[in-house]
């Protein structure tokens, strides 16, 4: 499932638009919305969220966590607001593409755009979800600070409140937004610390460790434009600098000490039993 690093990438090419040739989508209009697969659109009704769209403009696009933000100015003089928010789940794909591209076999949803040009979400496993609010916090109100974002000050104070698992953790959205099983890996490893050490147990110095391997792993993800696996998420990069994550019984990159896997709450965790001890 794309997390933060790969969703700013995705973010990135929709404002900016990509090397590829791939145009942004910012300062576009929606002419028109295709609902191809009616459980992909979570709120309104396909309906009204077809009707909704039309016409309006696309202001912006960001990021909050895992969920692409895109702003809109609906369709005439003194039109309000509108937001368009995606989440891609594991196998959506959000890309700009000429209209004769738009509508592929898991094609779920097309914005028709002007200069004959389409918004297309593709979802092979049709687990993705777009939402057309007034207001995002209507979708994202009850998700904790964004991962990139949150203070240190903040991050600590969270975590005082916490005494659970610190894998588990990373992974809850209402504690901090962005964070999944790739980055917490690799941000456990960074900072030395065991999946299974509890919150309460950290100490000032192993909090400031987190908290920079954090903001570290997904600065590194972003610049690597994400992680690619397959071709649900092509063109990313930071796969290649894994140092846990995936790698079960090679060699620790610190240490050279095997690389472990364990489950903790039904996922894959990965991190070095030297480097990462299960006390501190």
């Amino acid at each position: 499932m794309p997390e933060l690093p790969e969703v700013e990438t995705v973010a990135r090419i929709l404002r900016e638009g990509a090397p590829n040739g791939t145009l942004p989508l910012v300062g576009r209009t929606i002419r028109s919305a295709k609902v191809l697969w009616p459980r992909e659109v979570a709120s309104p009704t396909p309906h009204a969220f077809a009707r909704r769209i039309a016409g309006s403009r696309v202001q912006s696009v960001g990021r909050y966590g895992k969920y692409l933000l895109i702003g809109l100015r609906g369709a005439g003089d003194g039109a309000d607001a509108l937001s368009l928010l995606v989440h891609l789940r594991m196998s959506g794909r959000l890309e700009v593409v000429s209209r004769s591209e738009a509508f592929t076999p898991h094609a779920r949803l097309v914005w028709l755009l002007d200069d004959d040009l389409a918004l297309r979400f593709e979802d092979a496993r049709k687990f993705g979800r777009v939402w057309l609010v007034d207001d995002p916090a209507e979708v994202i109100g009850k998700l904790g600070p964004d991962a990139i974002d949150i203070k240190y000050e903040e991050f600590v104070s969270r975590l005082r409140t916490r005494f659970g698992a610190l894998k588990p953790l990373l992974l809850d959205q209402t504690f901090i937004a962005g964070i999944g099983n790739i980055y917490a890996d690799e941000a456990l490893h960074l900072a030395r610390l065991h999946p299974l050490r509890t919150a309460d147990s950290l100490s000032e110095d192993e909090a400031v460790r987190l908290y920079a391997a954090i903001r570290q792993v997904l600065l590194e993800g972003i610049a690597a434009n994400g992680a690619s696996f397959d071709w649900v998420y092509p063109g990313g990069k930071f796969q290649e600098n894994f140092k846990v994550y995936g790698r079960t019984g090679q060699r620790c990159p610190t240490c050279d000490s095997p690389i472990r896997r364990i489950i903790v709450t039904q996922r894959s965790t990965h991190f070095c039993p030297v480097c990462q001890p299960p006390a501190g």
